[in-house]
């Protein structure tokens, strides 16, 4: 009779067990999906993050061409300016020459 309780007390006990594992296996069945949905979300930031970076460093790129052209314009005029600077005080030191 003792023998008889403790078999079916430990047929009872493994299927608990198992039943057990079985829930707690559910559980990390949901903890790797939404484990694998939060690495989905980090990706899907990191590529927009991405783009965000390609797109600024192109703007970066087009305001330094911008800044070099207006570098050249303003030594141009200020080559022009200091010509014009030199050729005005040749013809003042001539009109005083006289």
């Amino acid at each position: 009779m003792i023998k008889k309780v403790l078999k079916v007390g430990a047929i009872v006990l493994i299927l608990g067990v198992a039943s057990g594992c079985e829930t707690q296996g559910g559980g990390a069945m949901d903890i790797a999906q939404a484990a694998a949905r939060d690495a989905a979300d980090a990706k899907a930031t990191a590529e927009a993050a991405r783009a965000a970076a390609d797109s600024a460093a192109q703007a970066a790129r087009s305001a330094q061409s911008t800044a070099d052209r207006a570098l050249s314009a303003a030594t141009e005029a200020q080559a022009c300016c200091d010509a014009n600077r030199d050729r005005l005080e040749r013809m003042f030191q001539r009109s005083q020459a006289k």
